[in-house]
């Protein structure tokens, strides 16, 4: 077995029988390829099927002089899925990372940011900005709101359909990871910006055939990329004069914080988010050391 065969197998593995997303396989195929280009440069002819412990030892040993313990970490991880996935198809008969250990990382905690400074990213957008007559300032500041407003991934805002509006019934549907799906409550700010854009700006862009119900075009007519996104966030943090680094995803943290904050309880931010389980919700308590003072004066005893 070659390994171009066995990573295009691996990566249909993953998207029919795990259900996972286009960038959740980029990022496992990552990792094999890495070694491959390891075993290519160093001229070690092996296959998956023959490959050994100590040759992948070694390809971890040349990775941690580059990487953090934290991608080296993921990388193992990501190898040792790859692998068990030959031993789950009769290809291997164990797993070469069995006896390999991650070196050992804590728990990274979300940077978010405070309302003043969402306040100020928003307010920093060009509203009479415009582009082939499109005033796309109008369309960045509904992006923004929705992404705070409903705690998307920004694959989820991306995707997200004009027929994913429930604005009657206070929701939004959202695809998340797996093609799962979730609603999601919006409240009225959002949905005022989100009109806005759609009734006085999305429909005098020439949409392209495929993007009918996308809600956030590009100035052609086409789905926004999530690249473009982080552009966007990254230039008006930039001006609003935010140090911190930031991403589409720490305005999901913010959400999620804020909540917290506000005293929402961890199981409705959980089906909000979409997570799977609630252990990752929790990492938000770990964020919000006051949360966790106040439930103590609140309800303690002896307090």
């Amino acid at each position: 077995m070659k390994w171009e065969h066995a990573l295009k197998d691996y990566k249909l593995y993953l998207k029919i029988e795990r259900g996972l997303s286009d960038n959740s396989i980029d990022n496992y195929s990552r990792d094999v390829k890495k070694l491959i280009g390891y075993l290519e440069a160093h001229a070690i002819g092996t296959s998956p099927i023959s490959i050994s412990a100590d040759i992948i030892k070694q390809f971890i040993y040349e990775v941690a002089k580059d990487v953090n313990a934290r991608s080296q970490s993921r990388i193992i991880s990501g190898l040792r899925s790859f692998f068990n996935y030959l031993v789950f198809e009769d290809y291997r008969k164990e797993n070469p990372l069995e006896l390999i250990e991650s070196p050992k990382i804590g728990r990274k905690l979300p940077d978010t940011l405070s309302e003043e400074e969402i306040n100020s990213i928003i307010d920093c957008i060009d509203l009479t900005k415009e582009f082939n007559n499109i005033r796309i300032g109008e369309r960045d500041r509904a992006m923004l709101e929705t992404l705070y407003g409903c705690g998307l991934r920004v694959s989820e805002l991306v995707n997200l359909k004009i027929s994913d509006l429930f604005f009657d019934e206070g929701f939004i549907k959202v695809t998340g990871k797996g093609d799962k799906q979730r609603f999601v409550p919006i409240v009225n700010s959002t949905k005022k910006f989100i009109n806005i854009y759609k009734n006085e700006v999305r429909n005098k862009i020439n949409v392209q055939p495929g993007f009918e119900d996308t809600l956030f075009l590009n100035n052609r007519g086409k789905q926004l990329t999530r690249a473009m996104i982080f552009t966007i966030i990254k230039q008006l943090a930039k001006k609003a004069g935010i140090k911190k680094k930031i991403s589409p995803h720490t305005f999901r943290h913010s959400f999620a914080t804020h909540l917290l904050q506000n005293d929402a309880d961890l199981r409705s931010i959980q089906l909000m988010l979409g997570h799977e389980s609630i252990t990752t919700t929790e990492i938000y308590v770990h964020v919000d050391k006051n949360h966790l003072t106040k439930v103590v004066e609140t309800y303690h005893p002896r307090k």
